[in-house]
């Protein structure tokens, strides 16, 4: 469109930034994909102060989405804009907080290898949340099985758990563990969010990625009361730590 409305043909535009008209030819088909280059040239030479480069962003994001479980992909899609996460998880480390080994461990039960790749990768990216100059504020409350559990083995869960105490040394992280033998009967995985740019949600985890949504104020305020509930069985954060670093 930029190019069509600065009377340019694609050898015209190609040769002003470098590239062949084929290779134009082909983004603009959508048989190739753009590279982060190519969309900090356009944005240059078209002067649309990072439109290209955002877009080549999104969909950089989308071809992760696109692998993961559908219950998940709404989820994954608003994750990024989250100001406040609070996240309880009684079996396994949450997904967001997984090394590559951990996750690859986790991963790869039931899935062919070049699944296994795919699915890894998306959730490798999703941890850009937690690079960003402004991340979000994490609460994140862990049953004490998740953090004994040696199924991924010994090696990957000591690399898991020496993550997890790096990631509470950081001011905005608070990490507890509440005991295995605490009175809780939540089976499944609880996230609570508060977005930048819309009503909290919660999201509710389940066996094959077949997760909900959860947007309707009063199932989302059901959710808030049983996460302080467990919270409140928990240990405090400094002894927290001390059993992540005995284990």
């Amino acid at each position: 469109a930029y190019r069509e409305a600065s009377d340019l043909s694609r050898p015209q535009l190609a040769e002003r930034l470098g590239y062949t008209p084929q290779w134009i030819g082909q983004i603009e088909s959508g048989r190739s994909t753009p590279s982060e280059d190519f969309a900090k040239d356009c944005d240059s030479f078209f002067d649309t102060k990072g439109a290209f480069h955002r877009i080549w962003k999104w969909h950089q994001q989308l071809e992760h989405i696109e692998v993961v479980p559908p219950g998940v992909r709404p989820f994954i899609e608003i994750e990024p804009g989250a100001r406040y996460m609070r996240l309880f998880e009684p079996l396994l480390i949450p997904g967001l907080l997984q090394t590559e080994e951990y996750a690859r461990m986790v991963l790869r039960v039931g899935q062919r290898q070049e699944k296994v790749d795919e699915l890894l990768a998306a959730r490798m990216a999703r941890k850009a949340i937690l690079e960003k100059e402004h991340p979000p504020w994490l609460l994140i409350v862990l049953g004490e099985t998740a953090v004994r559990s040696r199924a991924a083995g010994a090696e990957a869960m000591r690399g898991q758990l020496q993550y997890l105490l790096d990631l509470a040394e950081l001011q905005h992280v608070t990490l507890q563990i509440f005991p295995a033998d605490a009175p809780v009967f939540q089976a499944s995985g609880i996230v609570l969010m508060s977005l930048e740019d819309r009503s909290d949600v919660g999201f509710v985890d389940a066996a094959g990625g077949h997760g909900r949504l959860i947007e309707d104020p009063d199932d989302l305020e059901d959710l808030v009361v049983l996460f302080d509930q467990v919270r409140a069985t928990a240990y405090s954060a400094e002894e927290s730590a001390r059993i992540i670093r005995s284990v």
